[in-house]
């Protein structure tokens, strides 16, 4: 189910615009009451800011526990393609849902910005796509401007591009589906409500998606099981998390079973992970299937995640790269009598900190 798709292609055209308070808090809910259309010199800019935040994110379509036809997002994105003049009212609607599922204490109030986006690429084909982003905070800015033969510094305050708190960029492509959705959350605890809430959407299945998730599920439970003993060291951790994403490596397909079978062996620990994948589940609002295709591009990001850093309650961190281990002659732990305490001893030739 993978998709060729490139943003590059896209313009931003046409804005509808909102401040979204928390209901909770009795901020209001302000909104355009025209759509503000892009200048064409200003075309090119807008849009390399409002799609670069989507350039890494899964793929995602809107879902309903009875039918897409009551699903409110969807049917408002499915009004806007059909009908650009569309635009100011199901835009103003999606704020109005926005607004309304607002209501926890730990959710701020944001500018939100409602776009249509003409000429996206994906698979061979140019598609309309409506982009909306949420800035839960302004920032302040600095401006030199001339005035009266001289200059004058003045401080504004806008949104960061780089730092837009939420994202979603819906494609008018399989609109039966729920349509290719791409979104993003930097708050990271509030994903639920953005994700599930307010626009209910699940993940694609697709390679890269059960890749993610289940390297991701690997290591997050060898975390959790290095937690309940605090004797590990984590570069033993990191070292079986390196162990089981090989695993990945060495295959094009994942079987759960196999997986179970040659890299957690133990029944116990067979037991244990599939509580930890039931829990990620729950989270994720979705079931994952046990076999598929292996996603290499994916696997290397997982890699990448993967650190061993030992935190003291002295101040002192060390990170070490997988690889390392109780039996490597350059690293020694002990306890020391006289003072009372534990310690790690690192043995090296060279500083290389300095290049």
């Amino acid at each position: 189910m993978s998709v060729k798709l490139r943003l590059n292609t896209a313009t931003v055209t046409n804005v509808v615009l909102a401040k979204v308070g928390n209901p909770q808090r009795e901020e209001p809910l302000q909104t355009s009451r025209e759509v503000f259309k892009v200048a064409e010199e200003d075309q090119e800019n807008l849009t390399a800011l409002f799609i670069k935040p989507f350039k890494a994110c899964i793929a995602h379509r809107f879902t309903h526990h009875t039918s897409l036809a009551q699903h409110e997002v969807n049917n408002c994105a499915k009004a806007i393609f059909a009908d650009e003049d569309n635009l100011l009212a199901k835009g103003v609607e999606i704020a109005q849902r926005l607004y309304a599922k607002s209501n926890h204490p730990n959710i701020k109030a944001g500018d939100l910005c409602i776009a249509m986006l003409k000429e996206v690429h994906i698979e061979g084909e140019l598609v309309n796509g409506l982009c909306i982003l949420k800035s839960d905070s302004v920032v302040p800015f600095l401006t030199i401007t001339p005035r009266n033969g001289d200059l004058q510094l003045s401080t504004e305050h806008g949104i960061n591009p780089d730092k837009i708190d939420k994202g979603c960029l819906i494609l008018d492509h399989w609109a039966e589906k729920g349509y290719y959705v791409l979104t993003f959350d930097r708050s990271g605890s509030d994903s639920r409500f953005w994700v599930r809430e307010f626009l209910g959407v699940e993940a694609v299945p697709d390679a890269a998606f059960l890749t993610n998730a289940y390297a991701k599920m690997a290591v997050s439970f060898l975390e959790e099981q290095k937690s309940a003993d605090d004797d590990t060291p984590p570069w033993e951790t990191a070292n079986a998390a390196k162990d089981a994403l090989d695993y990945f490596e060495d295959r094009e397909k994942f079987e759960l079973q196999e997986f179970e079978r040659d890299v957690l062996k133990d029944p116990d620990t067979i037991a244990q992970f599939g509580e930890h994948r039931a829990r990620i589940e729950e989270e994720q609002g979705q079931s994952l299937e046990t076999s598929f295709d292996i996603s290499k591009k994916d696997l290397s990001k997982a890699k990448k995640r993967i650190a061993a850093v030992l935190r003291l309650d002295t101040g002192v961190e060390i990170h070490i790269k997988p690889g390392s281990s109780d039996a490597d002659p350059q690293i020694e732990r002990g306890y020391d009598d006289k003072k009372g305490m534990k310690f790690v001893k690192v043995y090296y030739n060279k500083d290389i900190s300095a290049g």
